[in-house]
């Protein structure tokens, strides 16, 4: 194995020598002696299954140590949605508590905020109870009260009732929708891709005289590149370089380098970058991560060393983002020990340790076939209280495709649906893949039942495809 060690004050420094895609580098700072290491692995790891099986401890819990027989479903997203529950609940008794006193005046900050409070809480119908009590109390209905109550609709993604409480805006003279309004509804169409809604909504905005601002034009931006839909998105983005009041920004640059980064057309995504820049517009922390993402996926490490040198260079921090990239690009080729040198610096930095690293990380170890450090990586997510969503179950439900061990894999998937983790088109392909590979017919047709169940029809004619033994001849 060949090593090249080179030493510089907080910065990166990218060896000159050519480097093979096959040969990863690792970079790793350590803040108190500012050293850099560049490591170029050539040996390939032995692959060699280890755990026994029904041993996978996505179901297995009490092979974590020190850990109780019954450890609570209760993961960190649900606790925060519980904490805001409780404060809304809490606030909300306060409240009525204010209101049975002599010294009582209603005010309309008072209700803004409790509005506010309980639609981030999730409980949107108890918001328009609250509306309508404060209406009741003599408080004259604004626009911004309105918009507050519409986005609680928006928040549960209850478009019928967010439309609802628009049109009522529509019906009162001192309360039409403004822009914050309209994108606000806007924003909650392109979450659940009803872009035939958002058009609408742009003509209706139009022939109101409503311009939409950069903000608005980079959500529906954004909704169209997560969707795909490259024509729509390249005509909001030409729309907004001609315009004189809705000018691209850096929320702007960072979609569409992600857009070509995701698609591996890192030239284009070079251009692109190019081409903002000389608009004016600087690139921020998240910029140079997509650039790192995109590089790694490319195995273009001399590139994505020379990103994250112009980083340290620029004073701009690297971020749990940056070390997740970096790990996806080992990951991705099975070089766990560049994955381990990386992950290791991100802890000894005191980065927050994320669901994404610990995917990366399971199945950088499957690619490697270390199916036993599989095992502990996943014990010390339980152990960090890690939240398991669907691309945690999906990684794990890889390795053990990996591994060869349907046994564990269906295990892993029950165990998904269980803690109401709901599979996507990933999951699908990743079992019916595993399953096709063993020529069991049945557990596909078990599998496309369940599909059919879950998925909606759009993304389930997509996974269908996926699904289909002849798709890939």
């Amino acid at each position: 194995m060949a090593t090249t060690s080179l030493s510089s004050i907080s910065s990166l420094v990218t060896s000159t020598t050519s480097l093979s895609q096959e040969k990863p580098i690792s970079v790793l700072t350590r803040r108190s002696s500012t050293i850099i290491r560049c490591a170029i692995v050539s040996k390939p790891i032995e692959k060699k299954k280890v755990w026994k099986r029904d041993e996978f401890p996505a179901i297995s819990e009490k092979l974590i140590p020190g850990f109780p027989n019954k450890r609570t479903p209760i993961k960190n997203v649900k606790k925060k949605l519980d904490r805001k529950a409780k404060a809304a609940a809490w606030a909300n008794t306060v409240f009525e508590m204010l209101r049975e006193q002599p010294f009582y005046q209603p005010k309309e900050g008072t209700y803004m905020k409790l509005l506010g409070l309980l639609g981030k809480s999730g409980q949107p119908h108890r918001a328009h109870q609250l509306f309508d009590t404060m209406v009741e109390e003599g408080i004259e209905p604004t626009i911004e009260l309105y918009t507050t109550l519409l986005a609680a609709y928006c928040r549960s993604k209850l478009i019928d009732d967010a439309f609802s409480i628009l049109a009522k805006m529509k019906g009162l003279p001192l309360c039409q929708p403004d822009i914050y309004s309209y994108s606000t509804l806007i924003k909650t169409c392109v979450d659940t891709s009803r872009f035939d809604l958002v058009e609408s909504l742009y003509k209706e905005m139009e022939g109101q005289g409503i311009l939409p601002n950069t903000v608005t034009q980079n959500i529906v931006l954004t909704g169209y590149a997560k969707a795909e839909k490259y024509d729509q998105m390249e005509k909001v983005l030409s729309d907004m370089l001609q315009s004189s009041t809705c000018k691209p920004d850096v929320w702007t640059m960072n979609v569409i380098l992600s857009v070509f980064g995701n698609k591996g057309q890192t030239e284009m995504m070079e251009r692109w970058y190019e081409k903002f820049r000389d608009f004016g517009i600087e690139p921020e922390t998240r910029t140079f991560n997509i650039l790192i993402g995109a590089y790694g996926k490319k195995r273009m490490y001399d590139k994505m060393s020379s990103v994250m040198e112009y980083m340290r260079k620029l004073e701009f921090p690297w971020t749990t983002s940056t070390y997740n990239n970096v790990i996806e690009a080992f990951s991705d080729v099975g070089d766990a020990k560049n994955m381990e040198f990386t992950f290791e610096q991100m802890r000894t930095e005191g980065m927050k340790i994320d669901t994404k690293t610990f995917c990366c990380l399971i199945r950088g170890y499957a690619n490697a076939g270390l199916f036993h450090k599989v095992l502990s990586i996943v014990q010390l997510a339980g152990r960090m209280d890690i939240a398991e969503n669907t691309s945690f179950f999906n990684a794990v439900i890889f390795a053990c495709a990996k591994a060869n061990d349907l046994l564990e894999m269906e295990r892993v998937y029950i165990r998904m649906k269980e803690k109401h983790c709901q599979p996507d088109v990933t999951t699908f392909s990743l079992l019916s893949e595993a399953y096709q590979k063993e020529g069991m017919t049945d557990k596909i047709y078990d599998l496309e039942q369940d599909m059919e169940k879950i998925l909606p029809s759009g993304i389930r004619d997509e996974s269908s495809e996926l699904m289909d033994p002849v798709h890939d001849v």
